[in-house]
């Protein structure tokens, strides 16, 4: 006997409340194994392959391609203990994202008649409470007693791209059972309404033109755009920073003539490619292994700095969704070159929106390169919970006073936003001045190698 389970979507990373169907991978009737990826979805971070702790039958999918769910409603239905052949598996998994299911490989997915694919309820094992069965809605209806989030795909693609409110309309079939050609009616319907109105402003041209309808989105005062997916995330994180963090900036200007002319001679030198982003990181790992207060959280309950022994170096990067802030975990054991690749691998996997959970979170400290964007300075807002953001502005010649004479140099504006409760401005000025130290004489930097 087989029962049906329901799973849910998982919650997919920090922060993050919905997620966007892309891509269904299996189909009502199909045999799933254990961990077996069943949709793709997008969060307001990255592409996530959502894999399925449940083997059996697809009994029913909730949501189609392009709709937004929330965490912890229904994704599908699964009747497990009903394996056909060998394939699928009655016991769950409990994982939840790839990569943390077990190692056995996907089970080749089998198409089953629809009709074998909703098996009878089966008692509960003991100490289990057995889900309800109930088969899944014809594909071209929807009962009205459920929710309208989990509908026929059909019925609902059908009524939002003709503006049918499938609330406000009663279904013809049994039970309440709304229909395909319920939807059809109600669109004629409003076809016959906007008839009538066309007449009537054509037999009545002296009355006052009726206010045409507000597009969807907009309203009198302007355009609304809806602060979700990404902007939603970036939005409550920076607003969270803001509330609970009292930072302070310090900024200064440093000559980054030597520090260009030392990155063409270690290019020069052969092996893979140095970035200006990757020197950056380099000097700021040792900056906060001299000023560790930097490379810290604070623990509100226990009123304390938490100083933190590893450096996950998080750097901001602009993608067509928004910005996105990976994570170089482990970044003060790393050298320049694997820092350039590190950077390169995430900057390409957060374009492509390919980034997983754990590259985007757990970051200690940030480094922020605003100067890609053709601006001298910023005052960063902190990567909550962290410490302090480094920020870099772009590299320019400038008139510049060196060795006692004006002459032509590359100049940088670099600013440091910091948490003033974990530090003074003695330490921050002091990690500022070490940093500008590096640019201006990179040979510094060799002292702590």
């Amino acid at each position: 006997m087989a029962q049906v389970l329901e799973f849910k979507l998982p919650d997919l990373g920090e922060g993050l409340t919905e997620a966007s169907i892309v891509t269904w991978l299996v189909q009502v009737g199909d045999v799933v194994a254990v961990d077996q990826p069943v949709v793709e979805v997008e969060t307001a971070k990255a592409m996530v392959e959502v894999p399925c702790p449940y083997g059996g039958v697809v009994t029913a999918r909730f949501g189609e391609e392009g709709s937004e769910l929330p965490v912890g409603s229904p994704l599908l239905t699964v009747a497990v203990g009903t394996p056909a052949e060998g394939e699928g598996d009655d016991e769950g998994s409990g994982n939840v994202l790839v990569g943390y299911g077990t190692a056995a490989a996907p089970a080749r997915r089998r198409r089953v008649r629809r009709q074998d694919a909703v098996p009878a309820a089966a008692p509960a094992a003991p100490g289990r409470t057995a889900p309800s069965v109930s088969p899944a809605p014809p594909p071209e209806a929807v009962r009205r007693s459920g929710p309208v989030s989990v509908i026929s795909p059909l019925v609902r693609k059908l009524a939002r791209e003709h503006g049918v409110d499938l609330r406000e309309l009663p279904g013809s079939g049994p039970d309440g059972l709304i229909l395909r050609a319920d939807v059809e009616s109600a669109m004629r319907e409003t076809v016959q309404v906007r008839t009538h109105v066309a007449e009537a402003e054509a037999v009545a041209p002296t009355q006052a033109p009726a206010q045409a309808p507000t597009p969807s989105g907009t309203s009198a005062d302007g355009i609304r755009v809806p602060l979700r997916g990404i902007r939603g995330v970036v939005a409550d994180k920076l607003s969270r920073s803001r509330r609970e963090i009292p930072d302070a900036t310090c900024w200064v200007d440093a000559d980054a003539t030597e520090f260009m002319h030392a990155r063409v001679a270690m290019n020069a030198a052969g092996g893979g490619k140095i970035s200006v982003l990757a020197l950056l990181a380099r000097i700021c790992t040792a900056a906060l292994a001299r000023y560790p207060e930097l490379n810290s959280r604070v623990d509100l309950a226990a009123r304390e700095v938490v100083q933190l022994d590893a450096v996950h170096l998080g750097f901001a990067a602009q993608t067509d969704r928004g910005l996105v802030v990976p994570v170089v975990k482990d970044a003060h054991g790393r050298d320049a070159e694997s820092l350039s690749a590190e950077f390169a691998r995430l900057t390409e996997a957060a374009r492509a929106g390919r980034l997983t959970p754990g590259e985007l979170t757990g970051g200690t400290f940030t480094l922020n390169n605003y100067g890609v964007f053709g601006v001298d300075g910023s005052t960063p807002i902190i990567n909550h919970p962290e410490a302090a953001m480094l920020g870099v502005g772009r590299i320019i010649p400038k008139p510049w006073v060196h060795q006692g004479e004006l002459a032509v140099r590359q100049v940088v504006q670099l600013s440091l936003t910091f948490d003033h409760r974990v530090c003074d401005g003695g330490t921050a000025g002091g990690f500022l001045r070490y940093v500008a130290d590096c640019v201006e004489q990179p040979a510094v930097l060799l002292r702590t190698l």
